[in-house]
């Protein structure tokens, strides 16, 4: 299955406590955590030997705009795709 990597777009497999949240735009209302299936985008990811252990993910809204950021285990995330990996290496 892999690492999530830089850029990846990765759903929460757990729910985020808030106190985990570093929020960055108050227009929303994260008092009670995100929940599973946010969606967010890996902006770090944070190596233990040769894999990440966990990733700085942001998490924006539907037009773009991050409202937090949190760090994620890896084993929280779930990495999408919106094409088959079959696919990808088809191409070349």
């Amino acid at each position: 299955m892999g690492y999530p990597q830089l850029l990846d777009v990765v759903a929460l497999l757990q729910s985020l406590p808030p106190e985990t949240l570093h929020l960055t735009d108050e227009r929303y209302n994260l008092s009670t955590g995100l929940e599973v299936g946010a969606v967010g985008t890996v902006v770090e990811a944070y190596p233990r030997d040769a894999a990440p252990s966990a990733c700085l993910v942001e998490f924006s809204d539907a037009h773009g705009c991050g409202y937090a950021f949190a760090t994620v285990p890896v084993e929280a995330l779930l990495v999408l795709h919106y094409v088959p990996s079959d696919a990808m290496t088809a191409q070349g």
